[in-house]
């Protein structure tokens, strides 16, 4: 059977050292590059199976390189996990929003990172939706990855449009935080509940006249509906 190969992207060889023996005793294959540039060249070598990546680097910071390896179709699925420094909640956000799929923040348990990485490898994909969804005067496309209401573009960011996507295709069903973490960012115990808070208050922002229709239930969860006025 084939050992997961994992790329870490880390500065410090003496945390790189460490995370690399402690994947290669539990059934994994490491592969340590030190900047971004090192990264691609591996990627452009091998795909990895999963990229542990360091939020400070030299040269472009892990938030950069998250985005850059969304943005390009060959690396976009590689799931991401983030290591950094950073506990607070903005940060997570941020790191969550370039493209990662969960983070670690150092220091950090052997068991902890071994059990993260674990679950973003078996988790399932978040669930894909048709090309183009209209509800009312609100419209979202996903090959173009546009939003459009009463004719008018919004800007929506890329988590918030996922879940945007996900509410639309299931519209006037109510949604628990722990559904929306499951289908919207994948089958993943470790992103924290208030998460999705965070991203409705910022999609209800981005919609603006049109956020109504994202409403909360109380003690259930959210719902996208049309049966609003706006």
């Amino acid at each position: 059977m084939k050992k997961p190969r994992v790329l870490i992207v880390e500065d410090e060889s003496s945390i790189a050292e460490l995370i690399a023996v402690n994947l290669r005793h539990n059934g994994f294959e490491p592969i340590w590059s030190e900047d971004g540039a090192a990264a691609q060249r591996e990627i452009d070598a091998f795909l990895p199976d999963l990229i542990l990546l360091d939020w400070m680097l030299p040269g472009q910071s892990g938030l950069q390189l998250a985005r850059q390896w969304r943005k390009d179709p060959r690396t976009k699925a590689i799931p991401i996990l983030m290591l950094t420094a950073r506990g607070d909640e903005p940060d997570k956000v941020a790191g969550l929003d370039a493209g990662a799929d969960d983070y670690i923040t150092k220091p950090f348990s052997t068991q902890e990172m071994l059990a993260r990485i674990r679950a973003v490898l078996r988790r399932r994909a978040p669930e894909v939706v048709t090309e183009r969804v209209e509800i009312g005067e609100l419209a979202l496309d996903t090959s173009t990855h546009r939003v459009t209401w009463q004719g008018g573009a919004l800007k929506v960011g890329p988590t918030e449009f996922k879940l945007l996507a996900y509410l639309m295709q299931h519209a006037e069903r109510v949604h628990s935080r722990a559904q929306l973490l499951d289908k919207v960012w994948g089958d993943h115990v470790y992103i924290e509940e208030r998460t999705v808070d965070v991203h409705v208050k910022r999609l209800r922002e981005s919609l603006g006249a049109a956020a109504p229709m994202v409403e909360t239930v109380r003690g259930a969860g959210y719902r996208l509906t049309a049966q609003v006025t706006v």
